[in-house]
């Protein structure tokens, strides 16, 4: 049995070794039942988590030149996708 403390905003955290025998991954839903004086929480809908890889290819920058992420802004290259379908 392991102990974790509720934060200011009642958040905890599920250690490691059970959110990797459960698949809790970021976005997975969790629903908490009262049962008395204990709570019971069960995973709902399980997520799995995304590859950068499988993004590849959907935004492509005609920009030549030397690039920084920093600089880079995704609802610019969106608006500019859509300017180039109409």
């Amino acid at each position: 049995m392991q102990t974790v403390t509720v934060s200011e905003k009642g958040q905890v955290v599920i250690p490691a070794d059970i959110r990797r025998r459960l698949g809790i991954t970021p976005g997975c839903q969790l629903e908490f039942i009262l049962e008395g004086n204990a709570l019971r929480v069960e995973v709902k809908r399980r997520v799995q988590p995304s590859l950068p890889e499988e993004g590849y290819g959907m935004l492509v920058c005609k920009k030549t030149g030397e690039r920084r992420l920093s600089e880079f802004d995704v609802a610019e290259a969106m608006r500019e996708t859509r300017d180039d379908c109409d």
